[in-house]
């Protein structure tokens, strides 16, 4: 096939490849720096950079090697790739799979990447209650709706929940599509909070912390319509406290997601705020749920 230059419309003042167009060939080089999670460097973690030389990836090159004393990789080539893939792996940590798309724009911090990612150790993993909630329907609107999260279900007279773990409102603004979408929770104590990935933790194979934290939950949470995938948060439910407002005691769990769209997983231990799953073994059976 013979090379479109990516000149032939204005945008290629800005160095702009439309989604149709091949881009030219160019040089890139990708500098990572590996850390674990004391911020020390990973020295001899595999690391594998996919480059893809075609629109359609039909075309998918590789680069391996290993990180040196310094945790530091550094790898560049000469080709028409249009986005990077960063895919680090060493035996008692979560990978991390990376991709760096370049997005149509060649500039010189897209086509030489300088990036410091994390490999985190694998502690603990447990069994837990995990579910995917693809579409949340709630049975009936303006309502505040129990769920059970050990039963993966609403409470009845909706489902075959026993427990009210948390609820779902659900209140309509507009006839056709406005809605606000919140979650609060039956005890004093229960909470939620909404926490944000690093930049140095992306695309690690644990995108939490191994444990919830100990406090700073809020009784609620609200969404409006816009839903936002990369949304995180802890929560804590079946709370006790003592006279004082002290917990006395309180399970843990995290959500991957927004409201309406979400995984969660959670740890029936009591006290234990542990949040790393273990994938084979899913205390709700049935649906493989990956500790993402």
């Amino acid at each position: 096939m013979k090379k479109i230059a990516c000149l032939t419309i204005i945008l290629a003042a800005i160095g702009y490849c439309s989604a149709q167009t091949i881009p030219e060939t160019h040089e890139w080089k990708a500098v990572l720096k590996i850390i674990d999670d004391a911020g020390l460097p990973v020295g001899g973690a595999n690391v594998s950079v996919f480059y893809d030389v075609r629109l359609d990836s039909t075309n998918l090159g590789k680069i391996v090697g290993l990180t040196d004393t310094n945790g530091v990789f550094t790898t560049s080539h000469r080709d028409q790739t249009y986005g990077l893939r960063f895919l680090i792996e060493k035996i008692g940590c979560y990978s991390t799979d990376l991709q760096d798309d370049f997005g149509g724009f060649f500039t010189p911090e897209k086509l030489n990447p300088n990036l410091t990612l994390m490999l985190k150790k694998i502690g603990k993993p447990i069994p837990m209650y995990a579910k995917r909630i693809l579409s949340l329907r709630l049975p009936e609107f303006n309502k505040a709706i129990g769920y059970d999260l050990m039963i993966g279900d609403w409470v009845g007279p909706y489902g075959k929940g026993v427990n009210t773990d948390l609820f779902f409102t659900e209140k309509h603004t507009d006839p056709q599509s406005g809605y606000i979408l919140s979650m609060s929770f039956p005890k004093p104590g229960d909470g939620i909070q909404e926490f944000t990935v690093p930049a140095v933790e992306k695309g690690s194979g644990l995108r939490s912390a191994h444990e919830a934290p100990v406090d700073g939950y809020q009784p609620e949470v609200v969404q409006t319509e816009m839903t936002n995938p990369n949304r995180n948060f802890y929560f804590r439910v079946r709370t006790k406290l003592d006279e004082n407002g002290n917990v006395v005691s309180a399970r843990y769990g995290k959500i991957y997601g927004d409201l309406a769209q979400f995984t969660y997983y959670f740890n029936p231990t009591l006290n234990d705020r542990n949040v790393e799953f273990d994938p084979k073994q899913n205390l709700l059976g049935g649906e493989q749920v990956r500790q993402p």
